[in-house]
């Protein structure tokens, strides 16, 4: 079979079958009398399966020991071209979020983009200075696509570049949510962490909505700066969250000072109350414990607390009794 007839059938063309002739991939067993090149049964096999193996990825090259070298094994080989293939693909999708970022802001120039691309540069920079000054950069101007600032304060581990993150993020609206909300979902402990805290730092409510949600995560540390977030925002849902967190001494001072806010409001007053004295009486709350709870107690105005008060003066427990008995003289001096 001549050289038209096997690119015609093949499909490879006849430019690439001269190219395997020279690297003698495949050379034509034999000639015409006119000297063309004639392509054997065998030979047009040999051309589909380098063209199978040159469709996993493989270089010419390794196509040739593939087939040549008997004591070529493919493990190694393949083992490579997963690890190669999963790179390639990483930084495909690398480029594939920064196109869509840049897209978002929806550029009127290729001034606009140039300035995109070096802030998103920046936010990516190993100098936490410069991570820093593109999250507070974020202007009417040249805004940071939002889900550029949401991976970067996901990932970000200095304290100083992660709180100017989380401003960014708030000024932004709520643009990031639902990125955050996939955050607090995600396996790893500090990104969930990460994520609570920016929610924590938006003020709609559908941040606060998500908060709500986050009172019932897993995650105790979630859950835990999910409460302190809706405590400050005035959400009574947070109560039995922040009680707990007073019990196991975990942010409790945070915690009572919520608890004293949420206070203010009559209604929520009586809940903490309750829900404090409620906890005092269990027998499981150790003696530390049930000095902490009796401490929170002194921001929370009503009859219920004064009378939880007078009665945990006479307490067995000497340090709950003294407590209580300044608290409530804390009290009578208001």
């Amino acid at each position: 079979m001549l050289i038209g007839e096997v690119a015609r059938r093949s499909g490879v063309s006849a430019r690439m079958l001269r190219h395997y002739d020279s690297l003698g991939l495949v050379r034509p067993t034999g000639r015409t009398r006119a000297g063309y090149r004639e392509y054997s049964g065998e030979d047009i096999r040999r051309i589909l399966h380098i063209e199978s193996l040159r469709s996993l990825g493989l270089s010419l090259r390794e196509v040739g020991r593939a087939l040549d070298d008997p004591g070529f094994t493919p493990s190694g080989l393949v083992d490579d071209l997963i690890r190669r293939t999963r790179e390639r693909i990483a930084a495909e999708t690398e480029l594939l979020t920064r196109l869509r970022q840049i897209d978002a802001t929806e550029p009127a120039g290729w001034d606009g983009v140039l300035r995109i691309v070096a802030l998103l540069q920046a936010l990516g920079s190993e100098s936490a200075g410069k991570r820093q000054r593109a999250a507070l950069s974020s202007t009417e101007e040249v805004p940071v696509p939002v889900g550029a600032l949401v991976e970067a304060a996901l990932s970000e581990t200095d304290p100083n570049v992660a709180g100017a993150l989380r401003w960014a993020l708030a000024r932004s609206g709520d643009g990031g949510l639902a990125l955050l909300a996939e955050g607090l979902g995600s396996p790893v402990a500090e990104v969930r962490e990460r994520a609570v805290r920016s929610v924590a730092e938006i003020p709609s409510n559908a941040a606060t909505a998500l908060l709500r949600d986050a009172l019932t995560h897993s995650d105790l540390t979630v859950r835990r700066c999910a409460a302190l977030a809706l405590g400050a925002r005035g959400a009574a849902d947070a109560v039995p969250t922040l009680i707990d967190m007073i019990v196991e001494e975990t942010n409790d001072a945070d915690a009572a000072d919520a608890l004293g806010a949420l206070a203010t409001d009559p209604a929520s007053a009586d809940q903490i109350a309750t829900g404090l004295v409620d906890r005092l009486a269990q027998a499981v709350v150790g003696s530390s414990a049930r000095r902490r709870l009796t401490q929170a107690l002194a921001d929370v105005p009503g009859t219920t607390t004064s009378r939880a008060l007078a009665e945990l003066a006479q307490d067995e427990d000497r340090a709950v009794a003294l407590t209580a008995a300044y608290v409530l003289g804390l009290r009578d001096a208001r």
